[in-house]
């Protein structure tokens, strides 16, 4: 066998291994309602002529957001999607949010636990973090 014919014998498992590696690294879904409890999903979101929005008394059954795309809604502020970086089940997002009286950037850092689950991290705060549930649609 020569040394070309050696070669291409060794590339094409290698290639599979490389297809299969980058279709596995598949980014963290976060488009969807997230509410802090599962079970509190009817009492934090609504639909108002078909679109997805805050009950008037959200905050009290602990609240939550919204992901459509680029956009992370929650009931006192609006924030677009600057800049995200997947890392594995980490997702680092850097926002730029609007509340009726001021403009601020923000760092968000999420960790997936399940398909359906995530926790808001606070770097350098190891210990804190808020879970959050992923609310079926209406």
């Amino acid at each position: 066998m020569t040394t070309s014919q050696m070669l291409a014998a060794l590339a094409v498992p290698l290639f599979g291994l490389f297809v299969a590696t980058a279709e596995d690294a598949v980014a963290v879904e976060l488009n969807g309602a997230w509410a802090t409890s599962a079970d509190q999903c009817d009492k934090v979101f609504t639909r108002e002529d078909g679109k997805l929005t805050f009950t008037d008394m959200s905050d009290v059954y602990g609240g939550g957001f919204i992901v459509d795309g680029n956009q992370l809604i929650g009931k006192f502020a609006r924030c677009k999607v600057k800049a995200r970086k997947d890392n594995g089940p980490n997702v680092n997002l850097v926002a730029s949010c609007a509340t009726d009286i001021m403009l601020s950037s923000v760092q968000f850092s999420l960790k997936e636990l399940d398909a359906d689950s995530i926790a808001r991290l606070f770097p350098g705060m190891e210990d804190m973090e808020i879970r959050y549930h992923r609310c079926s649609p209406k």
